[in-house]
């Protein structure tokens, strides 16, 4: 009798071969689904391994994509050397947004996959099918970054049904050549909800922080700061980086780059005079 842990989940794994990345989203009724499912290389592909899953399949299905096989030759190297390859789920796609889905007979109803352009959506264990159909749909309808578009087709999937078995954590992780913290690595975002009531929407709490903290400042965004003198040092007083009225604009900016270190926004610094209004609207959130 098998007691492997089953993994069911529903995941989407795709690429924008015009920006160059490469993810997956995915949530599941199981602890830290982040921890196994979801794999993904640089300019090479990305993989999701779930039902009785084998974690073996994400690094191994890199590797063979690496050496230029194709989806398909990857898929059927895969499970041709697994005795329990039909009792596995996963998708698989490489840098140019060729996908391939593959369902074992042996995993538990509903369980299948759909392809699209550039992805591939499948889940077991699943309301209906209806759950899968729903996120590829999201992800196509969807305008914005890669990880925008996976959480879209994850919240999409749940609103269809969903995990028949409930809902525990989620997780999106997406590389980018160079995508990385301070252009230094290539994991773009690596955002994690391992235990959780709602854990899509608490991921999606963190992709909106992910992009605050790390996204670049839109030439919009970026005004005087003698435009918001007087809400900043209201809410600078508030929080207590000041306890009085600054007498010079120096004092003022100084400050607020004490406020802007503290809370981790080096890559929203401006100019001397200029501040970030994502910044500004954060400051007056913060309790």
């Amino acid at each position: 009798m098998n007691h492997t842990p089953i993994i069911a989940t529903y995941s989407i794994v795709a690429c924008d071969p015009q920006t160059g990345e490469i993810g997956v989203g995915v949530q599941s009724k199981f602890l830290a689904v982040g921890s196994v499912v979801p794999w993904a290389k640089a300019g090479v592909g990305a993989v999701a391994t779930q039902a009785f899953a084998n974690p073996t399949y994400g690094p191994e299905g890199l590797r063979l994509l690496e050496e230029g096989k194709s989806v398909e030759e990857v898929a059927d190297l895969l499970t041709s050397k697994d005795e329990q390859a039909e009792e596995r789920q996963f998708g698989i796609v490489d840098a140019k947004g060729q996908a391939v889905s593959f369902t074992g007979q042996d995993c538990f109803d509903w369980a299948g996959g759909q392809t699209g352009k550039h992805y591939v959506a499948q889940g077991n264990i699943l309301v209906s099918e209806e759950t899968v159909k729903h996120m590829g749909m999201a992800f196509e309808e969807t305008k914005g970054t890669l990880a925008e578009r996976l959480l879209a087709g994850l919240k999409a999937a749940q609103e269809a049904g969903g995990d028949r078995r409930g809902k525990q954590s989620a997780a999106l992780y997406v590389v980018k050549e160079k995508g990385g913290y301070g252009g230094l690595s290539d994991t773009l975002v690596d955002l994690r909800v391992d235990e959780h009531a709602e854990p899509i929407k608490e991921l999606e709490r963190l992709l909106d922080l992910h992009s605050l903290y790390f996204g670049e400042t839109k030439a919009e965004d970026i005004i005087q700061m003698e435009e918001v003198q007087d809400e900043v040092v209201e809410h600078l007083i508030r929080l207590g980086y000041l306890d009085h009225k600054p007498s010079t604009e120096q004092e003022l900016m100084d400050t607020f780059t004490t406020y802007l270190y503290t809370e981790n926004f080096e890559g929203r610094e401006q100019k001397q005079g200029l501040l970030d209004l994502k910044v500004l609207e954060y400051l007056k959130q913060q309790s």
